[in-house]
């Protein structure tokens, strides 16, 4: 698709970013792709010819199911920072300013699409009937992961930076042959199932990564039925996206042959329309397509991160006057589709959720120590059973150790009350 319908925002004219964007566009003889914004900071709805039909299928009820996602992911994300600074998580990432990207985004998939995120989707996983509790099992060190992806089509985290494309490509690929070998093997008259897509988040930073670069080339080569969706939060920990890209990143695509669209990360109506768009486009087998979602990590990028290291507070403010949540609450009220007893209920709705995730937590057990060795193989090794058996006998010295401890203690209290 052309890129020159896309309406300007108030990100246009801002430093660096136009800068850069204007050197790119004297080089290369065409403008780079504009921004996707339906819903400004100030609330009103604008129009765009491609993507405000979408805009249009929106109801009140699904508007404010988008306002309750982002309010309950945002209480959650308090929540877990809370209990990471309490000690009861070993480390925990923030996505506080990016719940338009992926409320926006995660809404717009189908439940037979399948998800695989980074390590910050908590957002997408709410969207997904991930029990955001399982979230916080890996964050607390007792789980590989958390949850069973099978039950959700939403895969578990990776925490090794862009694995996951390559992984997303060839499960894209591999539902293609499902596809068409269910089409060939088709009754004539018998009801088919609903073709999947699959949807693949990646930040600025893992743009940068081989992986991603290596699975576009797949994924066009092939012509997988993927979306590929960048959450440009403007920070790679302390390395701003300046640095990673001299254009947007959703040029890159060109390169591939497939569309790339940039969309304003905090209007979770654009959002949802692109990616709507994007999906029906790979299911269709039309075309992956690249969504650079423009938007910024207010907070962290973990909780064993300081941003005030490497960026100014000016940034911060800025960027929290164009908050997803208060814009779509503005057009909301103005709309008249939402009054003070939704938001009262939203609000006591993600006291509800915080106070069950902090006791989920607290109540979650530490695992047996001998099942990483019972689940290493899917049937037994003998090398891990020598090394479960060394670990056995280490084990039951220091219970000796103990013992003795324990002993020479008691034995101490009995000759001291015996010289009383």
């Amino acid at each position: 698709m052309g890129a020159t319908h896309l309406p300007a925002t108030e990100f246009d004219g801002t430093g660096v970013d136009d800068q850069l964007e204007a050197e790119a566009e004297a080089a290369l003889g065409e403008p780079p792709a504009r921004m996707v914004q339906l819903l400004g900071p100030d609330g009103a709805l604008g129009e765009d010819p491609v993507f405000s039909p979408y805009a249009r299928r929106l109801d009140a009820e699904k508007l404010r199911g988008f306002y309750a996602d982002m309010a309950a992911i945002r209480r959650f994300d308090q929540e877990a920072t809370a209990l990471q600074r309490q000690g009861q998580l070993a480390l925990w990432v923030p996505l506080t300013g990016q719940e338009a990207a992926q409320i926006g985004s995660g809404r717009a998939s189908q439940p037979q699409d399948y998800i695989f995120p980074t390590y910050r989707e908590h957002g997408v996983a709410l969207t997904r009937n991930v029990d955001l509790a399982e979230l916080l099992r890996q964050f607390r060190g007792v789980s590989n992961g958390g949850w069973n992806p099978k039950d959700t089509n939403f895969h578990l985290y990776t925490l090794v930076l862009a694995a996951q494309t390559p992984h997303a490509v060839g499960y894209a690929m591999g539902i293609q042959r499902d596809q068409k070998l269910a089409a060939a093997n088709a009754t004539p008259g018998q009801p088919q199932e609903a073709k999947a897509a699959v949807m693949v988040y990646f930040g600025d930073g893992a743009s940068s990564e081989g992986d991603v670069h290596e699975s576009m080339v797949f994924a066009s080569s092939y012509n997988a039925p993927v979306v590929f969706f960048c959450q440009n939060n403007h920070w790679a920990i302390s390395v701003p996206s300046t640095v990673q890209t001299r254009v947007p990143l959703a040029d890159r695509a060109k390169g591939y042959g497939f569309p790339g669209i940039r969309v304003d990360g905090n209007d979770v109506i654009a959002v949802h329309a692109v990616t709507e768009w994007a999906l029906e486009r790979a299911r269709e087998g039309k075309s992956p397509v690249l969504i650079e979602a423009f938007t910024y990590r207010v907070g962290a990028h973990t909780t064993a991160d300081d941003p005030t290291k490497y960026r100014g507070s000016e940034e911060e403010a800025q960027w929290r006057a164009k908050d997803p949540l208060e814009r779509l609450e503005k057009y909301l009220r103005a709309e008249g589709l939402a009054d003070d007893a939704f938001f009262a209920k939203v609000k006591a709705d993600g006291d509800e959720l915080a106070a069950y995730v902090r006791k989920t937590t607290h109540d979650l057990e530490t695992p047996d120590i001998r099942t990483a060795f019972a689940n290493t193989y899917a049937e037994a090794h003998p090398l891990v059973a020598e090394e479960l058996a060394w670990f056995e006998e280490y084990s039951a010295g220091f219970a000796d150790e103990s013992e003795t401890v324990e002993a020479n203690a008691a034995e101490a209290k009995t000759d001291g009350a015996a010289n009383r």
